[in-house]
């Protein structure tokens, strides 16, 4: 093994932490399932191919473990420390607990392929190309699921997203402006 594979493991540990943590919900299971990758990682470290994407093909395999034990273990199954963390005495809850709450619980009824895509894209900060080859599937599809669990997710949580700028498009030899771009130029005259 070399330094830099191990470096590159150690330092991809808190984003895959990060991922467990949304996807299981479960601070246990979370760190459970990032133990669990990085054994088979460890295990299967004569596969990887050095050069090529390290932080990629530890969060393929901790999202195969992940899909592997939901498997095993029926959705809804809580330990006991989770429960304990539920109920214990805690200080009151700030706005940005409860708004960080419902993005969570928003983010649960996003479909599985969009949800993926949204947490590798948006906050493991994964390019579109790297996420595709996390999750198996071309760049593009990667691009439209990312834009519909934005916009599915805005929707939930009542928030509006800002309108997106389109460059002029080329249309038989002319210039067409998106509408709000025509019509802020036709104030201006």
């Amino acid at each position: 093994m070399s330094a830099e594979f191990r470096d590159g493991v150690l330092a991809t540990v808190p984003s895959m932490r990060a991922y467990a943590l949304v996807m299981t919900r479960s601070s246990v299971d979370a760190d459970d399932l990032v133990q669990d990758a990085l054994v088979r990682a460890w295990r299967y470290r004569g596969t990887y191919v050095e050069g090529t994407n390290l932080k990629a093909w530890l969060f393929r395999i901790l999202r195969n473990e992940f899909f592997a034990q939901g498997k095993r273990k029926p959705r809804g199954q809580r330990s006991l420390e989770d429960i304990d963390e539920q109920y214990a005495s805690r200080a009151p809850e700030q706005e940005w607990s409860r708004l960080y709450g419902e993005m969570l619980n928003g983010l649960e009824r996003l479909s599985h392929p969009n949800r993926d895509a949204l947490l590798l894209v948006g906050g493991a900060g994964f390019s579109y190309d790297e996420a595709a080859a996390v999750i198996g599937c071309p760049a593009g599809t990667v691009k439209s699921r990312v834009s519909r669990a934005r916009e599915q997710l805005a929707d939930m949580l009542d928030y509006e997203l800002p309108e997106r700028r389109r460059p002029d498009v080329q249309r038989r030899g002319r210039s067409v402006s998106p509408p709000h771009v025509s019509q802020s130029i036709a104030l201006a005259w």
